[in-house]
């Protein structure tokens, strides 16, 4: 997806952390007595993109598009079909499982949904402890003395170690689901919208949150969300993604003021604006038809089917990834 040489600069950068190069995560599909393969569900399609060293990249696009499914490949919870995935230099897609695990600290992940994140049968003490538990790194009075340290971090109470999850507001469970992330000193952290299950009034305790222990703890983040107005607030720059492709990369300020695809534009007219009188006269694109299904994406350009603008060659070739300067990459024909 990415040209040669996007691809050589990032392999040259230190400031890199997380490079992931044409990844796939291709879900089989079977029918029949026998259970033959008749297909395959394209749910991540050919992603190429670099996280860099205390950044944050947000991963948008609407329900469905393969944002949560990214974020589990590139952490290993599912086996790409296809594709690499550095981590400081080291390929997690290659490595055994016995491998994997020692470098497991380095990457975790905070869920959506803390209510089913979370064992409702384990205390938060030993749920934040679990991590420190599995990889034997502290015991005894040290653990102990971890566990309240990592929940001072988060905003709540250590006194709170013998309580239970169902004893806890979304905030607060939320907030445990971040203390058991940090429990091994992480430099990666994907965020899979950990704030879509969240009444409003919490959603930006949560974030200022993030944004406060990447500044303390120089933690690297790929927040996965499809609220643009949140993502504008917390990252730096941004993939938009669409059916298991990435249509456009860059900075939050460039995406904003001057999108370059079609479906960027789409997305962001449905984003509402405060004051009233912009929002009157703005002028909304509304994309006709549905997502085309993953086991089946179209020839040529994924987005051409509801596409306003596209042309004949759209619905045959696949659009190139291309550099349009400043740091803004967008795979479409007709952007420039």
């Amino acid at each position: 997806m990415a040209d040669t040489a996007q691809m050589n600069d990032q392999k040259s950068d230190p400031n890199v952390l997380v490079r992931v190069d044409n990844l796939h995560m291709h879900f089989p599909i079977y029918k029949g007595i026998f259970r033959r393969q008749v297909g395959a569900v394209k749910a991540v399609d050919g992603l190429t993109f670099d996280i860099r060293r205390g950044e944050t990249l947000g991963l948008v696009g609407e329900s469905g598009c393969g944002k949560s499914t990214a974020g589990r490949a590139i952490l290993r919870l599912y086996d790409p079909t296809s594709g690499h995935v550095h981590i400081n230099g080291k390929d997690i897609a290659e490595l055994s499982r016995t491998e994997l695990r020692k470098i497991r600290p380095q990457m975790q992940m905070i869920f959506q949904d803390p209510q089913a994140s979370l064992n409702p049968r384990m205390t938060v003490g030993s749920i934040v402890s679990e991590p420190l538990d599995e990889h034997g790194i502290v015991s005894g009075k040290e653990k102990k003395a971890r566990v309240g340290e990592l929940l001072d971090a988060v905003g709540l109470n250590p006194s709170f170690v013998n309580r239970y999850p169902h004893e806890f507001s979304g905030g607060q469970r939320q907030r445990i689901g971040i203390a058991r992330a940090l429990a091994l000193n992480p430099e990666f952290i994907v965020c899979d919208e950990p704030i879509a299950a969240l009444d409003v009034s919490i959603q930006a305790q949560v974030v200022n949150l993030l944004e406060d222990l990447q500044s303390k703890l120089g933690l690297t983040y790929l927040f996965i969300s499809h609220d643009l107005s949140m993502v504008r607030h917390i990252a730096d720059r941004v993939a938009v993604m669409y059916l298991g492709k990435i249509m456009e990369l860059t900075s939050v300020e460039n995406l904003f003021k001057t999108p370059k695809h079609p479906y960027t534009k789409a997305l962001l007219s449905a984003v509402p604006v405060p004051d009233p009188k912009i929002e009157a006269k703005r002028e909304r694109i509304i994309l006709e038809g549905d997502v085309p299904n993953p086991a089946n994406p179209p020839k040529g350009c994924v987005f051409s089917t509801r596409c306003p603008i596209a042309e004949t060659k759209c619905f045959e070739d696949a659009p190139k990834w291309r550099d349009l300067g400043k740091d803004q990459y967008v795979a479409c024909h007709l952007a420039g």
